[in-house]
């Protein structure tokens, strides 16, 4: 595992390791208020959500507290029909005894462009506290249209670009998706939510949790649903024949791995011609790589199963117990017993 070259994996497999060194878990719970219009888009706001959400279960401590904030007490129905408790309402939201970290209008298709009083005081209230302000679909109006947005970027649904153009005119209002621009989020539609959020998971936490959050929520994009941990990789469309061949190899023998001179025969290649492929497009010479894939699926089974660690290990591809808990303790900076351990934690 003496390698200097630093690894994909590493930095992927790491964002699921609950370490208690971690700078996100010294931080203080951040407190995310999406604020739920009549008629809302359930797909933007469950896609928000749930980078949040994902992001909790990969830390040792919760990062983020997300409340439902609606319009009024009780329910607010989507736009499929499908209600969302609200944990409180409009009108009894006190930013000053409730500190929030970041308020979100959701909106929506349906979601009519017309404010009131409450909406406008509630969001210049938050605005003097230091609130992030966000909007979802067309939620990004009740921010304009309170002042929120004047010398801001934008995103906005196409159907209503023309519009916030023409009522706006100190909102620069953008073609791109969604936008983070200091503290004001604002993404197109639905689609674009989870990749707002997770911009935000990025800048709180690292790229690599973001990442990894992405991969977890987005794994079945594809035709194919290939192993989360190297989706990059085999969604890489430029990657040369030969590399794919070998890496594909090497997921197909995780239990009996092979040799790398034996990986380099069989896609007809000197050795010294694989290890330059692999650091040439994965930034990891074929046996470090190729250890990686593989305590990266004992980590997966240590995560996802009950299986006993010496029945991993042997999955793993590894004959020795001993050896599989340095090579693991070497990459995590932690034992399996003791992340089998952390797992179990979080679930109870």
């Amino acid at each position: 595992m003496k390698d200097n070259v630093s690894s994909l994996l590493k930095n992927k497999n790491m964002a699921y390791l609950a370490s208690e060194t971690s700078h996100a878990s010294e931080k203080k719970v951040k407190r995310i208020a999406f604020l739920l219009l009549e008629n809302f888009s359930l797909m933007a706001f469950t896609g928000a959500v749930d980078a949040l959400i994902t992001t909790n279960l990969m830390k040792s401590k919760t990062v983020y507290e997300v409340l439902v904030v609606g319009s009024e007490e009780g329910v607010t129905v989507s736009d499929v029909g499908i209600e969302v408790k609200n944990d409180i309402s409009l009108a009894a939201l006190d930013i000053y005894h409730m500190p929030l970290d970041v308020l979100i209008v959701c909106g929506g298709l349906r979601v009519r462009p017309k404010t009131t009083a409450l909406l406008r005081n509630k969001l210049k209230s938050a605005d003097s506290h230091g609130v992030v302000l966000g909007g979802l679909w067309n939620g990004a109006y009740f921010l304009a249209e309170a002042g929120l947005l004047n010398g801001y970027q934008c995103a906005y649904h196409p159907d209503g670009r023309a519009m916030m153009l023409e009522e706006f005119w100190e909102v620069s209002i953008s073609t791109r998706s969604f936008i983070v621009d200091r503290n004001r989020l604002s993404c197109a539609g639905a689609s674009s939510s989870l990749s707002m959020m997770l911009e935000v998971v990025r800048a709180d936490c690292s790229n690599e949790v973001a990442s990894a959050v992405e991969e977890m929520l987005s794994c079945d994009k594809g035709l194919d649903s290939p192993d989360i941990s190297t989706i990059s990789v085999d969604q890489n469309q430029t990657l040369p024949e030969k590399l794919k061949t070998s890496l594909q190899l090497m997921k197909n023998n995780i239990e009996e791995p092979l040799s790398i001179s034996e990986i380099a025969n069989w896609v007809n290649i000197s050795r010294r011609q694989l290890e330059r492929l692999f650091c040439n497009y994965v930034n990891a010479s074929p046996s470090r790589y190729y250890m990686e894939l593989r305590l990266t699926r004992a980590r997966q089974l240590l995560q996802q199963t009950n299986k006993p660690v010496a029945e991993i290990a042997v999955a793993a591809g590894f004959v020795s117990m001993s050896h599989f808990r340095s090579c693991f303790y070497q990459l995590f900076d932690i034992t399996p017993g003791q992340f089998r351990k952390s797992c179990q934690t979080e679930r109870h």
